[in-house]
């Protein structure tokens, strides 16, 4: 319990002195800003791998029949990176609903912030029920498994022109019924007062598409870091690492999306990974190193062969 308190209460600083010091005031996320955060959150979350290990060595220590600490850093890294590339999805989808709303640069970081705080809650809810079902019900898993190669078949045949209209969405029209919205976006406000009536802005309906759109995604990102483990601290940790560095990956990647068409290959070959090691977990079990070393190599390919491709198709033109 005085992990999890220490570890809450870390993040909850960080992201405190995000707001109210690093971005105090609203200003354009150069790329190198951008690159300088996002190798900041990777190497944290590499570091953190090394806290894990002494953590779970305590425990280990004063009881044999746990975890192993070189096991628990294992699947803490194979969670951040499954969290992290599946991501990637949703660094598409929230360029769009900024993109459909006009949401000007400079405050795109402080939607993106407290879309984090509402993340952080959702995934900690999805997390604490996911595993909960599935330590009571072990059966659980053969459904989690099927649901992942469902999801990976799903994304292998999906017609690419089907894009995503959040004007359309069904949180824009409720929205829409309980506050009226202007498009006008004077400053970093969710609200703006006009003639005494007070209007959703933009920035607003922009946070609450991008929310249930974490919560979607989850659906699929949650059972998948449940195939790598069902331990909560583990699973928690490593998807707010993840969650926490997605925003200035963001901002890195939001103008680079297009040269990685091919690493969508890559998630739909680790959700088909994950998913049978979830169907076979009752029969065999996949060593740890397996899992890390699949998931980064799948990664890896699908950036090499995106980069090459990209390259290629520029020198031609």
């Amino acid at each position: 319990m005085l992990v999890w308190i220490i570890f809450l209460v870390a993040i909850f600083i960080f992201l405190a002195l995000d707001l109210g010091v690093f971005n105090k005031n609203p200003h354009v996320i150069s790329t190198k800003e951008a690159s300088m955060w996002t190798g900041i959150w990777v190497t944290l979350s590499f570091a953190f791998s090394g806290v894990v290990f002494w953590l779970y060595q305590n425990n280990y220590v004063a009881n044999p029949d746990q975890l192993k600490p070189i096991g628990a850093s294992l699947k803490f890294l194979s969670g951040y990176l499954i969290e992290l590339s599946l991501s990637i999805d949703n660094i598409f989808v929230i360029a769009i609903i900024f993109s459909s709303f006009n949401i000007p640069q400079k405050f795109q970081h402080r939607v993106l912030f407290w879309g984090i705080l509402g993340a952080i809650v959702f995934r900690g809810l999805m997390i604490f029920f996911g595993v909960m079902v599935i330590n009571k019900f072990s059966w659980t898993t053969y459904l989690f498994g099927a649901f992942l190669i469902f999801t990976a078949i799903k994304m292998l045949l999906t017609n690419d022109e089907e894009e995503f209209n959040p004007r359309e969405s069904f949180v824009y029209k409720t929205i829409g019924k309980l506050f009226p919205i202007t498009e006008e976006i004077k400053s970093q406000n969710f609200f703006l007062i006009i003639n005494r009536k007070r209007y959703a802005t933009p920035l607003f309906v922009a946070l609450m598409v991008i929310e249930v759109m974490d919560v979607v995604f989850a659906i699929d990102s949650v059972p998948a870091i449940l195939a790598i483990t069902s331990d909560p601290f583990l699973v928690f940790s490593s998807n707010i690492f993840a969650i926490l560095g997605l925003r200035s990956m963001y901002f890195f990647l939001a103008n680079m999306l297009e040269k990685f068409q091919y690493l969508e290959y890559s998630l739909i070959a680790i959700l088909t990974f994950v998913g049978i090691k979830m169907l076979l977990t009752h029969h065999y079990k996949f060593p740890e190193w397996v899992s890390l070393g699949f998931i980064a190599v799948a990664l890896i390919v699908g950036i090499l062969i995106s980069l090459r491709t990209k390259t290629e198709e520029d020198l031609e033109e």
